[in-house]
Order: C-alpha cells, then sequence, then structure tokens
C-alpha cells in the first residue's frame, strides 16, 4: 500500500524539492501541500496522509503548532520535521509536541525518502549529529525512577529495541512474541513514562537514567 505524504513548507523551492522526492520515491505518493499553519490544519482535516512533513518557519505560526493539532486529531499519523533549525530546544519541543522524526534540510533525498519509510513502519529518525548532542545533555542529569512506574523486565527490552529504531516486528522477531503484544507493552511503558510518541519515550527514558545510549 503507498504511503501517503503531505508536506507543510512555506519556501516554494524546498516544497517543489520534497515534492519530487516523494512522487519519485517506490510506493509514496503526495496527498498534498500547504505553506501556513492554518492551511496545514485545514488539510490535515480535509485529508488524512500517512506522514506530515512539517517545517517549523511557517509564516501565520510556529510548525510545533501543526505538529500538536495533527497528533491530537489523527493519533495513527506520523510527523517528520524537516527544517534548518538543529538548536537543542526546538528539538525538543517538537518531539514534546509528537513529532516521530526530525532531519535537517541539508539531508540528502535518500535520507528523506529513507526516514519517512522508517518512520511509517515505527521507527524513528532523527540527524545523528543532532540526536546525540542531545542525549548527551539530557544524561548529565538523569531523574530517579518512580518505584511506582518501574519497567517491567520485558517492557525494559522493548524499550532497549525502540531506542536502537527497531520495527515492532523486529522487536517481535527478536524476542518471539506477537507484533500486538510489542504493542501492548509500548503504550504501557507510553504510559509510565507519561510520554506519547517513540522519541518521547526513549529521551524521558535517558533523562530518567533508565537506558543509555
Amino acid at each position: 500500500m503507498s504511503i501517503t505524504v503531505s508536506i507543510v513548507e512555506d519556501n516554494s523551492q524546498f516544497l517543489d524539492h520534497f515534492a519530487a522526492i516523494i512522487k519519485q520515491a517506490p510506493g509514496m505518493s503526495l496527498a498534498g501541500t500547504a505553506g501556513t499553519a492554518s492551511a496545514a490544519i485545514a488539510m490535515a482535516n480535509a485529508c488524512k496522509a500517512d506522514v506530515y512533513l512539517v517545517d517549523l518557519g511557517l509564516p501565520d505560526a510556529s510548525g510545533i503548532e501543526v505538529i500538536r493539532h495533527i497528533r491530537a486529531s489523527q493519533p495513527g499519523s506520523e510527523v517528520l520535521v524537516i527544517t534548518v533549525f538543529g538548536d537543542e530546544q526546538n528539538v525538543v519541543a517538537c518531539i514534546e509536541a509528537g513529532a516521530t522524526g526530525y532531519l535537517l534540510k541539508d539531508s540528502a533525498p535518500s535520507e528523506i525518502e529513507h526516514a519517512i519509510r522508517e518512520i511509517r513502519d515505527g521507527g524513528s529518525s532523527i540527524t545523528p549529529v543532532i540526536a546525540r548532542k542531545l542525549l548527551q545533555r539530557l544524561q548529565v542529569r538523569p531523574r530517579p525512577a518512580d518505584p511506582a512506574n518501574a519497567l517491567t523486565d520485558r517492557e525494559n527490552m522493548i524499550l532497549s529495541g525502540l531506542a536502537k529504531g527497531m520495527t515492532y516486528k523486529e522487536i517481535a522477531d527478536k524476542y518471539y512474541i506477537a507484533v500486538g503484544t510489542v504493542s501492548h507493552h509500548v503504550k504501557n511503558i507510553y504510559s509510565k513514562l507519561a510520554v506519547h510518541s517513540r522519541s518521547e519515550a526513549v529521551f524521558e527514558a535517558a533523562r530518567r537514567g533508565i537506558i543509555s545510549i
């Protein structure tokens, strides 16, 4: 089944560039485009996409508002931020809003295509240099784990798989369990960590000192 992708980007050159990547990628189709936050929200309400490519520097509002709307109204869709902003503040804000991927605009077309497929398949994609910098900062002051919300051994194993970017199927195959069982454990992990996405879970676990990356 084709992966439908919508683009939220106000720069026409970047918009054409991203649209060309999607149109040329096997098994992908362009669902729609928008150049403002308000147009993006209207587009998302009118036509659901599997993955949304969202720029942060929109003329009428931050792309973070678009991310929040998509995550609230379409929990089954994924958001890949693609922007020129590589600072920690923006990255963390996007992850907290529900983004499952974060790339810089100078990423190669093959990287963008791979990231779209990866997050649609249950993975997470963050530009490596940003991910390393963030994790190093987050691990400086780990939060103590709450005994009442301690993860089980199985949940810790699955969380480790999530942190490595494994898909639900890869985790299921590794531990000889059903994909549905993995999904159930992931929901429990999200609940215990008070998060809503894979990226949030990994960063929150790093903050608490549960995992080391």
